[in-house]
């Protein structure tokens, strides 16, 4: 099978298009012929992460130390990325009673990635579902990462039906899915932060405002929310503090050592709180996803897709922040078949 291999960190010239051996299903699972495979933000930061300092990671220093050896210190551990996909089922192993060949999935292979192949194998009782059928490949296949993200982070918050939220960096995977899984799944009135290129999109995903942050700075217009969700942890609680109801919440996907101090602090003295969180997706996540898509609750809005021998210019548009919704790669591209 044809798959997209890197051996070394770089740019996206780093990415290129092999022939691999097809893997062969144990008696647990399933073999998929990778109909689309998502382009997120962790393909970017693996790809490039020799040369992510501890500085611009988003995490505390240890997280850092941890993931340079998980994913490998001088060069890749793992050889193909992309973790979040939708395709067919072709085999199955012996002891596979939830699916058979020709059923259509979508899944999540996280941390182990390789869905930037031809084919992928997958445990039956892993992150895997049936695909929902209002959705093409290509749609179903940016759904998994950021919408179980989105849902078990703001799971982490209780959100009421009415109140004011406020998503900083509403155009990205996580928080394009926590827009609508605030607005049409917890009943909120969504206002979503992104740059210029990217307003018309979060409007079309239900937002009921949206805040252009390169005209605009929205700690400044007096508005006030009960939930301010930090995607990225750009932002700190000092400066958002002001634009919280009086028990709002300032809930942080990324953070360092400072905002976990003051969550600890603010969990005890203030009324204003701090929350940092850390999840982990589960099959269950993705069963109840594909409920909230058949009832129309969530969407996909693809912007480009590439063919897998143009991975390496996939990577190059999300990387021009050019990209108005999602990107996708699509591996049975006619040149490869």
């Amino acid at each position: 099978m044809k798959a997209i291999v890197y051996t070394k960190y770089g740019g996206p010239d780093v990415l290129k298009i092999q022939e691999v051996e097809t893997p062969s299903p144990k008696g647990n699972e399933v073999l998929i012929r990778v109909h689309a495979v998502s382009v997120n933000f962790g393909d970017i930061s693996a790809r490039n992460f020799k040369n992510i300092t501890a500085k611009e990671f988003n995490m505390p220093l240890l997280f850092w130390i941890l993931a340079r050896f998980g994913f490998g210190y001088s060069k890749p551990k793992i050889k193909i990325l992309g973790n979040s996909f939708a395709g067919e089922v072709v085999t199955i192993g012996n002891e596979v009673l939830l699916y058979k060949k020709g059923d259509s999935v979508f899944g999540y292979t996280g941390e182990s990635m390789g869905a930037y192949a031809q084919f992928l194998c997958m445990p039956e009782n892993g992150i895997l579902a049936s695909k929902p059928s209002k959705m093409t490949y290509e749609e179903a296949s940016v759904i998994p990462y950021g919408i179980m993200m989105a849902m078990k982070l703001l799971g982490k918050v209780n959100i009421q039906k009415g109140q004011k939220v406020l998503i900083v960096g509403a155009s990205g995977g996580i928080g394009s899915a926590a827009v609508q899984l605030a607005k049409h799944h917890f009943g909120a009135e969504v206002t979503g932060v992104c740059g210029t290129q990217r307003v018309a999109f979060v409007k079309n995903l239900g937002a009921d405002k949206v805040i252009d942050y390169e005209l605009e700075d929205f700690t400044k217009n007096g508005e006030t929310y009960d939930l301010i969700f930090d995607i990225l942890g750009k932002g700190s609680f000092s400066t958002y503090k002001t634009s919280l109801n009086k028990n709002g919440t300032y809930l942080s996907a990324s953070f360092k050592t400072k905002k976990l101090l003051q969550m600890l602090l603010t969990s005890v003295t203030g009324q204003k709180k701090v929350v940092c969180a850390l999840v982990s997706p589960a099959k269950e996540d993705l069963l109840f996803i594909n409920e909230l898509v058949e009832e129309g609750k969530i969407k996909s809005i693809i912007d480009k897709s590439f063919p897998l021998e143009q991975t390496a210019e996939a990577h190059r548009y999300v990387e021009s922040r050019r990209k108005q919704g999602d990107v996708v790669i699509t591996p049975l591209s006619p040149a490869l078949l």
